[in-house]
């Protein structure tokens, strides 16, 4: 498994976290915290989209 940076778990209202995390190569991570040996993989900007249709509330049925 290739060496990932992982940012602080993100929590929404003390549950369903998740943390983001990105490698040398330019791949993106998703994964459940506390399960970030099973990460969901992309690219980057695969990554970027998601996080924006999130946060513009696109996706937020699934936090």
């Amino acid at each position: 498994m290739p060496e990932i940076t992982w940012e602080d778990p993100f929590c929404q209202d003390c549950s369903n976290c998740f943390r983001l995390g990105t490698d040398a190569d330019g791949n993106g991570y998703i994964a459940v915290a506390g399960q970030e040996d099973h990460p969901l993989t992309d690219s980057l900007s695969a990554l970027r989209a998601l996080i924006l249709d999130i946060k513009a509330g696109k996706a937020d049925h699934l936090l």
